[in-house]
């Protein structure tokens, strides 16, 4: 049972002044918890090219490094769906595979060569890249 001026769950309800501290640093410690919690969105930092060869250079080494490249500037564009649907237009490629989490279209093209395409954020569409077959 508890007497006149306890609470139930905390106890005594006075405040002694060696607690005072402690209850200052108790909203300190909790916004450094929540500023600690990672974000989980994975996009910025896959479609960044920063160090990365120019997607042009690279749509430059043949046919299929062209249709890598004009998959991820659609994937850029719109959605995984949308750059999966592009990507059956050639007939090279054999399939497509979404992986949601993180970002990323794995392109499987008809001589079993396959690669990861990530969003390709320059501002162009994939029809622009140059060196596609016709």
């Amino acid at each position: 049972m508890t007497g006149p001026g306890e609470g139930i769950i905390f106890g005594p309800v006075h405040f002694r002044a060696e607690n005072t501290l402690m209850r200052r640093l108790v909203p300190l410690a909790l916004v450094a918890t929540l500023a600690a919690c990672p974000t989980y969105d994975s996009l910025p930092y896959v479609s960044s090219q920063d160090g990365l060869m120019d997607a042009d250079a690279f749509a430059a080494y043949g046919p299929q490094q062209a249709i890598a490249v004009a998959i991820g500037r659609e994937f850029a564009e719109a959605d995984a769906a949308r750059a999966t649907e592009y990507a059956k237009k050639f007939p090279q490629v054999t399939s497509v595979e979404a992986d949601s989490l993180g970002h990323r279209l794995v392109v499987t093209f008809a001589d079993h060569w396959s690669t990861q395409v990530v969003p390709i954020t320059d501002g162009k569409s994939g029809d622009e890249t140059a060196g596609l077959p016709k």
